[in-house]
């Protein structure tokens, strides 16, 4: 199989632009729900990376690693989409800014 051939670098490289990529969307959008998914991203490249090296240096430590970044990626899901949503019944077209409106 090509893939098994090609090593790690090319993976680690596009967990590394993923990154990046979300990152940059992370700090430049003001759009809450742009930045909760760009979040997610940066999660998804990191769990990318984790993979790769555990079946590079052949150890189930990077999977298991991967399984609780997913968990906790499942509980920022609820908690961040129910801020998200909170945001947006009181103003629409809400920016990260507004995060003050829900105070008291």
């Amino acid at each position: 199989m090509i893939l098994a051939e090609l090593g790690p670098t090319p993976y680690l490289a596009l967990g590394a632009i993923l990154f990046a990529a979300g990152a940059v969307g992370l700090l430049i959008r003001r759009n809450p729900l742009v930045m909760f998914m760009c979040v997610e991203l940066m999660l998804n490249a990191v769990n990318l990376t984790f993979v790769t090296l555990a079946r590079e240096l052949d150890d189930v430590g990077g999977q298991v690693a991967v399984f609780f970044v997913l968990v906790v990626a499942a509980a920022e899901v609820v908690v961040g989409l129910g801020i998200i949503v909170a945001i947006f019944r009181r103003r629409q077209g809400a920016t990260a800014d507004d995060i003050s409106l829900l105070k008291g």
